[in-house]
């Protein structure tokens, strides 16, 4: 089948799976995406970042990747999650620490499951971010904008993708976050 479509992926880890270190288990992941979901296009620098949310566990490493692909979100998604659990991912505790977070951020200009869903999603209070989460595949992921631990590495390897709602790209939209949230994201790969 052709690659028709570039899909956007962050990926973050905190904890150890068995001795193989966060740092590890990105590149590992990163490998076993390549041909499960597509070909890889691209694969951003590993950064340390701050826990999120604060005092949740450890320091995450984070990195992005771009992803051509022949497979619809659904199905990214799902190979995504199968590749969390080869890695002893376990969905106890929203934003929580883990072994392995595989983010589908987007997928071309698509926007799922429709427009309004994904702004409401977007417009979700603060406050109700931690306790309720979407029972549907919504992208662009509805808080990329906000992450500096995502769109420093998105940067690395989609900086001019734009945001099909926003309209903004991922270098405009890290750019307009706090500089001091920047700044925390720190290559170490």
């Amino acid at each position: 089948m052709s690659l028709d479509q570039s899909c956007l992926i962050a990926l973050g880890a905190n904890l150890p799976t068995g001795d193989t270190s966060p740092e590890v288990a990105l590149r590992s992941a990163v490998a076993r995406m390549d041909g499960r979901i597509g070909r890889i296009a691209a694969l951003s620098r590993i950064y340390r970042t701050p826990c999120f949310p604060p005092g949740a566990g450890p320091d995450y490493v984070n990195a992005a990747v771009s992803v051509d692909t022949h497979l619809t979100p659904q199905e990214i998604l799902a190979g995504l999650h199968e590749i969390e659990a080869d890695f002893g991912r376990e969905r106890k505790q929203r934003w929580g620490a883990r072994t392995l977070d595989l983010d589908l951020l987007a997928v071309g200009d698509q926007v799922l499951p429709d427009r309004a869903t994904q702004q409401e999603w977007m417009r979700l209070p603060p406050d109700e971010r931690g306790r309720v989460a979407p029972q549907e595949l919504i992208l662009p992921h509805p808080r990329l904008q906000e992450r500096a631990f995502v769109l420093v590495p998105l940067a690395d390897v989609a900086p001019d993708w734009r945001h099909p709602v926003l309209r903004q790209t991922v270098r405009e939209m890290c750019d307009a976050l706090p500089e001091t949230d920047r700044k925390e994201v720190i290559a170490i790969a």
